[in-house]
């Protein structure tokens, strides 16, 4: 089936006002083990202000591996990597950065290590928190961290929020079901692009998703597919993951 061209997602911008349009794009990366070149060039082509990553490099010289990433993709990393056990936080020029933090999630024994890449940042006059997540494979770990994750959205005390990832749950998923019931789910709210995340080659589900705090404008979400710039080989190559992109509109604070 040919691939349409998607044309109608809003570009980033700042109104007179205050408030912001940012794109902000979802990219389980795979530890950098697939085509690196490929990866950036879909970044770039979505031309996204906030890049959440999961399974960025945790190991030898993951600094290194995290910058290179960046500079690729015309990007500054933000937060996260090793220190927050594989989620990271890339970021354009446009954001005005307040604050960082890396979260550690408690450890179930026999299981890989969880963690959260978040931050504060300002567009315009809007601040914004966000949380990059990768949960666990197991269902029972992967509903507590799902609650894990929003508390500390939460925490973040700003007027707006984005929570992003790779989920490892369907829509239908308890887990999933917990973030949609206190977040929104931006796919759900204004679909636009594919619809399923894993795997390029043939997706089946849809386990990476992006979700809002209340007050954020869902401008449309979905997997860039047919995109301007982004060539369905470089999809292929890049993971085993297809990126989440999303637009959305943060309205500037009402004067006190």
């Amino acid at each position: 089936m040919p691939i349409t061209e998607l044309t109608d997602l809003p570009n980033s911008r700042t109104e007179p006002d205050g408030s912001a349009v940012v794109r902000v794009l979802s990219y389980n990366v795979r530890s950098l083990r697939d085509d690196e070149d490929a990866l950036a060039r879909v970044i770039r082509a979505c031309a996204p202000d906030l890049v959440f990553v999961q399974e960025a490099p945790r190991f030898f010289r993951w600094r290194k591996h995290a910058a290179r990433l960046a500079a690729k993709s015309e990007l500054m990393v933000l937060s996260g990597g090793a220190t927050a056990a594989g989620p990271l936080l890339l970021c354009s020029l446009r954001a005005t950065v307040e604050r960082t933090e890396d979260v550690l999630l408690p450890l179930t024994l026999g299981e890989h290590r969880r963690g959260l890449a978040t931050a504060v940042v300002r567009f315009g006059r809007a601040r914004l928190g966000a949380v990059c997540v990768h949960l666990s494979l197991r269902a029972d770990e992967r509903y507590e961290q799902a609650g894990l994750a929003m508390d500390a959205l939460a925490a973040l005390d700003v007027p707006y929020g984005v929570l992003a990832g790779d989920i490892n749950d369907l829509p239908g998923g308890r887990a999933f079901q917990r973030l949609a019931a206190g977040l929104t789910d931006c796919r759900t709210a204004r679909p636009w692009g594919g619809e399923l995340t894993f795997s390029p080659d043939d997706p089946r589900r849809r386990i990476d998703a992006v979700f809002t705090t209340g007050g954020v404008e869902v401008l449309g979400c979905g997997v860039p597919r047919g995109l301007p710039g982004v060539r369905d080989a470089d999809l292929r190559a890049a993971t085993d993951h297809l990126p989440v992109l999303a637009a959305l509109r943060l309205p500037a604070p009402v004067p006190s």
